[in-house]
């Protein structure tokens, strides 16, 4: 199947959509759909589906996504463990890039763990970044790969940042400087899909519930308006209410 980027009819900007901790029936829908090039996942989401044994449930999302990248995420919260473990999840296949804080729980930067994973020609993916000057300090030791740096975009509007204007930034340093991506992570709305391609993100992840509203994009207000009555209308006639 070709896989298609996802075009912006605001900017004309094309993006990658990667799917957020998607179940497995659901990797086995987005595995038919153009649309989606790839998965990402960590900690708290596998909590969320009910994942009992981390690595097992890791060896059976590679298989399922295929040839799709996947991006898996280290649990440790040392440099060594954290080493030990990108190690271990790299081996489950070429398609994952593995996930590694940008920080320690302690604040300390993971920029060692990222320069010795570089080094050994591991697929990375930094996650939870939300500044430039996290960026600058760990890029230098991966410039020279083709690695993903997850900005969460979608938390930075929760602090009241501009998330477009200031992954814009970010992303306009990596480009600059680096063969890396950016991929604008935990979308708040659909309509971030329309500011990741603003901001010039490579990638964005959305999770499943905004994937299905893509298709809403382009809608005229006045129709959707007419959607959303026709929906309380039936309803409450459904409900059986009576007033």
């Amino acid at each position: 199947m070709i896989r298609s980027k996802y075009i912006s009819p605001n900017s004309n900007q094309s993006i990658i959509i990667f799917v957020d901790g998607p179940t497995n029936d659901e990797i086995n829908h987005y595995n038919n759909v153009e649309i989606i090039q790839g998965y990402t996942f960590n900690p708290t989401l596998f909590r969320q589906l009910k994942v009992a044994n981390y690595f097992e449930h890791c060896e059976e999302l590679v298989t399922l996504c295929g040839d799709l990248p996947i991006s898996l995420e280290v649990i440790a919260d040392d440099k060594e463990g954290m080493v030990r473990q990108a190690k271990k999840l790299s081996l489950l296949g070429n398609t994952v890039s593995v996930k590694i804080p940008v920080i320690f729980t302690s604040g300390e930067s993971t920029k060692e763990v990222i320069e010795e994973l570089s080094k050994e020609g591991i697929k990375l993916n930094i996650t939870a970044v939300f500044s430039k000057d996290q960026v600058q300090e760990f890029l230098p030791v991966m410039s020279g790969t083709n690695s993903i740096i997850s900005v969460f975009s979608g938390r930075l509007f929760d602090i009241g940042q501009n998330a477009v204007e200031v992954t814009g930034e970010i992303a306009d340093y990596i480009h600059e400087n680096s063969k890396c991506r950016v991929l604008w992570a935990s979308p708040r709305m659909v309509y971030d899909l329309l500011g990741a391609c603003e901001a010039k993100c490579d990638i964005i992840t959305m999770p499943s519930p905004l994937v299905k509203k893509i298709p809403l994009i382009g809608k005229s207000s006045r129709e959707y308006s007419l959607d959303t009555v026709k929906m309380f209308y039936n309803d409450a006639i459904k409900a059986g209410y009576k007033l």
